[in-house]
């Protein structure tokens, strides 16, 4: 397939794509089975045995190009709605051989809603989601409430989910959320913790010290803009009370 990010070169997402062969319809009695509706990615690995990242929104791949191979034991899945993106970044990858990426072309909420099981990932990354900054649009935000309960339930214990944006309205409507799943809040799923952590190491292939260097954090950088970053950890359920 061929998109104008392509130059006029056929892209091939070739061994990085999931097949649909793998993600068979839900079930009808999703509703009262959800976990009916689960599927096995690990087994989508080489390594299945590895801890599972999911990247949301992965544009054009920059950081699966970085991160993946820099942490050759993990396995990444990441997700990308923009059709011209997602061929685009998983062209790049197959063509890096990067071995340890899948990545998917559809609505992550949804899938991260009804088809990630309980407990599956180590982290979550959001980088950069888009705003729609329009109040008749924010109900498309990937930051929900139903979002954030998908997270706690999907995250291990002491798992994390690493947000970024550049947006500031957005930014306080995150906070409002995190709020919720934080302390004090009664049962919280999940602490607070500073992103970046302290003393991690942020040199990327761009030769700068960045937050996760994505695509739009270069860009914004140049452009002079502000980031907002934080790291939600999954608190244990013993602790937090839950099963």
């Amino acid at each position: 397939m061929s998109f104008g990010l392509s130059r006029g070169r056929t892209l091939d997402p070739g061994p990085i794509a999931v097949p649909p062969a793998l993600i068979p319809p839900m079930p009808d009695d999703v509703l009262t089975n959800r976990a009916g509706a689960h599927l096995p990615i690990h087994t989508w690995f080489e390594h299945p045995d590895r801890p599972l990242h999911l990247e949301i929104g992965s544009g054009k791949g920059t950081f699966l190009m970085q991160a993946a191979p820099r942490q050759p034991g993990v396995n990444f899945l990441g997700i990308e709605y923009a059709q011209e993106f997602y061929f685009y970044a998983a062209d790049r990858l197959r063509r890096a051989m990067v071995p340890n990426v899948r990545m998917m072309g559809i609505d992550a909420a949804e899938f991260l809603h009804w088809r990630v099981p309980d407990n599956c990932l180590h982290t979550i990354h959001l980088y950069f989601p888009d705003p729609w900054p329009k109040s008749r649009h924010h109900r498309r935000r990937m930051v929900q409430d139903r979002f954030m309960l998908d997270a706690a339930r999907t995250l291990v214990d002491g798992g994390e989910l690493r947000v970024v944006t550049d947006h500031a309205d957005y930014w306080a409507w995150m906070e409002e959320h995190f709020a919720r799943f934080t302390p004090p809040a009664a049962g919280a799923p999940f602490t607070r913790e500073v992103l970046p952590p302290a003393g991690a190491d942020l040199l990327t292939e761009s030769g700068q010290s960045e937050i996760v260097g994505t695509n739009f954090e270069r860009k914004y950088r140049a452009e002079g803009r502000t980031f907002n970053a934080a790291l939600l950890r999954r608190v244990a359920r013993v602790a937090a009370g839950q099963g």
